[in-house]
């Protein structure tokens, strides 16, 4: 079903059948991708007196009760609540039309490999996703300024749809890499990573930081710049998805708090 939008004063024919799904589908009882210690998220029947909650239990419908973290436990999205004394709601933040956006695959390098760092300083065998990176894999033209970027980390191992990173420390962003997307005017970041910070960084959060333009230190919401921002992590981009131009449909459920689970569709963009 192909459709013409303008984006960024610019007609374009996108094919709105075909998108691009992102989000790591949330099994209950396979394997499941985590973060951070955190449970598996579960299902089980809601039962009261009377009603057992399971037609296989002898209840006249199946009514589940689901229990899981949503920055933990697979594809979220959040806003700058995440890091604020006052209550913020990431599915009000989140845009409702389509968000003209980049893909791009980089290779996250060593810390020994480049003269970026954050705060704390990296580990020697800490993975980082650096400014130099993105500015080298950024196109020369777009058919539009992006705001939203897909971050694709290779390699691109089809077993980070069910990793555990409990015990792990993958890849992150350097405090030069997020501050070179918000000089890019990029508002809503997409990552294939559990977090865009290091797992156990004494509580810095310096990425995250940048990126909604919150001071160290600070935690008040007033004091956010960037509040109309989103990061949403734990993607898988599939390899048939080449890097490039797409328009971005960030779906969320409307339930309230800091980071709700999420669903990131792309639609490839000619170019």
């Amino acid at each position: 079903m192909n459709a013409r939008l303008e984006v960024a004063g610019r007609e374009i024919s996108v094919d709105l059948a075909r998108p691009v799904d992102l989000s790591i589908g949330l099994g209950f009882q396979g394997p499941q991708v985590r973060h951070f210690g955190a449970p598996r998220a579960s299902s089980q029947p809601f039962s009261v007196p009377g009603f057992a909650g399971s037609v296989a239990r002898g209840a006249s419908c199946n009514c589940e009760s689901i229990t899981l973290v949503p920055h933990c436990n697979g594809t979220h999205t959040e806003c700058a609540g995440h890091l604020t004394r006052e209550a913020m709601h990431a599915h009000r933040i989140v845009p409702r039309s389509f968000v003209p956006a980049l893909l791009l695959s980089v290779t996250p390098v060593t810390s020994q490999e480049t003269r970026e760092s954050t705060d704390p300083e990296p580990q020697p065998q800490d993975r980082l996703v650096t400014a130099g990176a993105l500015r080298a894999g950024w196109p020369a033209t777009l058919p539009f300024p992006p705001r939203g970027l897909v971050i694709r980390t290779l390699p691109n191992e089809p077993a980070k749809r069910a990793r555990d990173y409990t015990d792990a420390t993958p890849p992150y962003l350097t405090r030069e890499a997020a501050r070179y997307l918000v000089e890019r005017g990029i508002e809503h970041l997409v990552v294939d990573l559990p977090s865009i910070d290091r797992t156990h960084d004494e509580g810095r959060l310096t990425a995250h930081r940048v990126f909604f333009g919150l001071p160290a230190g600070e935690t008040a919401l007033a004091r956010v710049s960037r509040s109309g921002s989103t990061i949403t992590e734990l993607v898988y981009v599939p390899d048939e998805a080449a890097d490039g131009p797409y328009l971005l449909s960030l779906q969320t459920p409307a339930i309230d708090g800091d980071a709700v689970p999420s669903r990131p569709l792309l639609y490839r963009v000619p170019h």
